[in-house]
């Protein structure tokens, strides 16, 4: 997918109270940029008749009343507001943050670290200096409350997942694949590699905000050791996380 494609964006008829808008069919940057750019737009905008917007890796979605609105008269304005910007080098949406969460790897709490960084073709030092020296950006949030898919990492973490499922990996698990990182938010099953343990407690449903992170806040994850991690989470309720706003 290229920004430049005239294939992209596509408007897509999703049952009958909802739109798809995709810039494009793989994860890319831009695509991912467009997607959320697009979606605080539309929500500015604050169209009569549009009653919900959500955004996936690459696509917004719009929920709509289709006794107010019709499905005609919806893509018509779309096709007109996707052509009055270039989205995919638009400024992503304001109020993001900045995060810093504290992560073990390695160690019996993500088993699987040496083999991620085999898969990517590192060393163990050398996987684990490009995770925490790569700020990813929370690209979609899914599969479970509040988790993230975080991205893109480099290219040589373009790592399948594995054919068998872990049978389950802990709250806070960081795991890898595909270019992406998920920070678990309950405990499951897995196909990506875990090779990391966060302290940060993502679903809060007593909170103002139940979900710690939205789409395109930014993530950097902080090297600790065990036994901090074993402190942290002892102590700090909040998983000793940090967060500034990005403007």
């Amino acid at each position: 997918m290229s920004a430049l494609d005239p294939i992209w964006p596509q408007i897509r008829t999703i049952g009958i109270d909802g739109v798809l808008v995709s810039f494009g069919d793989v994860l890319s940057e831009p695509a991912n940029r467009a997607a959320l750019a697009f979606r605080a737009a539309v929500d500015r905008e604050s169209w009569d008749g549009v009653e919900e917007t959500s955004t996936s890796l690459v696509s917004t979605f719009l929920r709509f009343d289709p006794l107010h609105l019709s499905h005609a008269a919806l893509n018509a304005h779309l096709t007109a507001f996707l052509a009055s910007t270039d989205w995919y080098a638009a400024d992503l949406p304001s109020g993001r943050r900045l995060f810093r969460i504290p992560t073990v790897f390695g160690t019996d709490l993500a088993p699987q670290l040496d083999e991620a960084a085999q898969a990517a073709g590192l060393s163990v030092e050398d996987a684990t200096r490009s995770i925490t020296q790569t700020r990813v950006r929370v690209q979609t949030i899914g599969f479970a409350p509040g988790q993230p898919y975080l991205g893109v990492l480099p290219k040589a973490w373009d790592i399948p997942r594995q054919q068998d499922l872990t049978p389950r990996v802990a709250v806070g698990a960081l795991v890898v694949a595909i270019r992406q990182l998920v920070i678990f938010s309950v405990s499951t099953p897995t196909g990506w590699r875990h090779l990391g343990q966060t302290t940060v407690r993502l679903f809060r449903p007593d909170s103002d905000e139940p979900f710690l992170l939205r789409p395109g806040d930014e993530v950097e994850f902080h090297p600790i050791t065990r036994s901090e991690y074993d402190i942290i989470m002892k102590n700090d309720p909040l998983g000793g996380v940090v967060s500034e706003a990005l403007g």
